[in-house]
């Protein structure tokens, strides 16, 4: 079978974390005034829509537990497991922790697409997760209208290393790993418009584990992390500054980008879910034109960390990822709590 004449992006309404539930509506599903269970070992729940469980298991250590799947964000079967892998393990990375095992979840549009092009999926899985250095250790699959893929993923880390998306200070600086544009670039696919070299640069990164995080749950520097996936960067800055009781200031200018974007801009191709994602916390942003907040609130797949660090040991934290092969530069700081969630910083 030749797999490259397969455009499975062309089998699902939406796209990677594009699918995802709006803030907003995913606040209401969740109904967090409800009433609440107390469970000790819960380090972490989804009280501040963290990126993953955490539950303490009395040994000095805590497991972290996950899942996130979606539709085809590209149309070769490989790269969808592989990426919908590497999207899943970031939310282990993101607490600083380190992936154990992974569970498959696989839904197939069994009369439309052949179960070896599946199989190619779960391959691009495997692959993935070996270079994670785990097993992919079984997994649920039902039939369903469009394809769907991801992982549960389980992990762990020492209690006193897990690094949540609250914590933030005043004067902080952020720093993003990987560049935004997936969810633009990832539109013009599906218009036919992109060139194949930019979707090659939003596939190796989105292909690119964050296996960083895992080495940031040493630095206590690092007061807070999250990645950015499918509320954009500003969503989840958004929460690391509400669950943190303060606010951001962010030089738009300074935010790593894919250097392409600005021709996909022209052509209008923005993802539905930036427009959701606008909707929902839009009304704490200020100060950006409207070109910057499609890029800022743009959905991304298998996105980049984002990491809030002491001031004092800013360059010391950039040396370290350096070292690592990630160089960063700080795009905004952490201010006190405004009228505001996020402001542009004044030039």
């Amino acid at each position: 079978m030749n797999y490259k004449d397969i455009k499975l992006t062309q089998y699902s309404h939406g796209a990677g974390c594009g699918c995802k539930i709006s803030p907003g509506v995913l606040s209401t599903i969740l109904n967090k005034s409800g009433n609440k269970q107390t469970f000790p070992n819960l380090l972490v729940g989804n009280d501040s829509n963290d990126d993953a469980a955490v539950f303490d298991l009395g040994t000095g250590e805590a497991i972290v537990s996950t899942t996130d799947f979606f539709m085809p964000i590209v149309d070769d079967p490989q790269d969808f497991g592989g990426i919908a892998s590497v999207n899943a393990l970031s939310d282990i990375y993101a607490m600083g922790a380190t992936p154990m095992m992974a569970i498959a979840i696989l839904g197939w549009p069994v009369d439309k697409l052949a179960p070896e092009v599946a199989g190619e999926v779960l391959n691009g899985a495997r692959k993935a997760c070996a270079e994670a250095g785990i097993p992919l250790a079984g997994g649920h699959s039902i039939d369903c209208p469009e394809p769907i893929f991801g992982l549960a993923v389980t992990g762990r880390v020492p209690v006193d290393k897990v690094k949540r998306n609250t914590g933030a200070k005043p004067g902080d600086k952020l720093y993003l790993t990987k560049p935004l544009g997936v969810g633009i670039i990832a539109t013009s696919q599906k218009r036919g418009i992109s060139k194949p070299e930019h979707l090659e640069v939003a596939r190796k990164s989105m292909l690119t584990l964050n296996k960083i995080g895992a080495e940031l749950s040493g630095l206590a520097c690092v007061h807070a992390l999250t990645d950015v996936t499918g509320f954009g960067l500003m969503g989840h800055l958004s929460e690391v500054c509400e669950y943190s009781e303060v606010s951001a200031s962010v030089r738009p200018k300074d935010v790593p980008v894919m250097p392409f974007l600005e021709e996909y801009l022209t052509q209008k191709c923005i993802p539905g879910g930036t427009h959701r994602n606008l909707a929902s916390y839009g009304d704490g942003l200020n100060g950006f034109s409207e070109e910057e907040l499609f890029v800022l609130a743009d959905p991304q797949t298998s996105g980049g960390l984002l990491a809030v660090v002491d001031p004092a040991s800013a360059e010391e934290f950039e040396r370290f990822m350096k070292e690592h092969d990630i160089p960063v530069t700080s795009f905004g700081e952490i201010t006190t709590r405004g009228s505001h969630l996020v402001q542009k910083a004044s030039s």
